[in-house]
């Protein structure tokens, strides 16, 4: 009972920055996590971050760390994915999910429709 909209998508350049949003409604807080997957073409989803709504720890893939945080408005409902130094491997649909624990795909019950991700070298 939980759905989710992505946003801030688009096609920046090699260095830029570019912050996501997911807007969630329903249960929400009912699921374990929210968690941030990329899917590039004719690849694996990939785990990128995630972050529990009790007690807000995060967790990030190690391709990820240091250029990428993942935060939380528990008022607005929404999670946020802002995203620094991109890199052209950084190019793929992100897509915000629900449920969790952990970095598996399967693990999480919601699905946001996914947002294009471009970074240009």
């Amino acid at each position: 009972q939980v759905q989710l909209v992505e946003s801030g998508g688009g096609l920046v350049q090699a260095g830029g920055s570019l912050r996501l949003s997911c807007a969630a409604s329903g249960r929400t807080f009912s699921s374990n996590a929210m968690a941030w997957f990329r899917q590039a073409p004719e690849k694996e989803r990939e785990f990128v971050t995630a972050i529990s709504w009790s007690g807000g720890n995060t967790y990030y893939a190690d391709s990820v760390k240091g250029r990428f945080t993942i935060s939380r408005d528990n008022a607005k409902n929404t999670v946020y994915l802002q995203m620094n130094s991109l890199k052209p491997e950084d190019t793929a649909v992100y897509y915000c999910a629900a449920g969790g624990p952990g970095p598996a795909s399967y693990a999480y019950d919601y699905w946001g429709q996914g947002t294009q991700v471009t970074v240009s070298s």
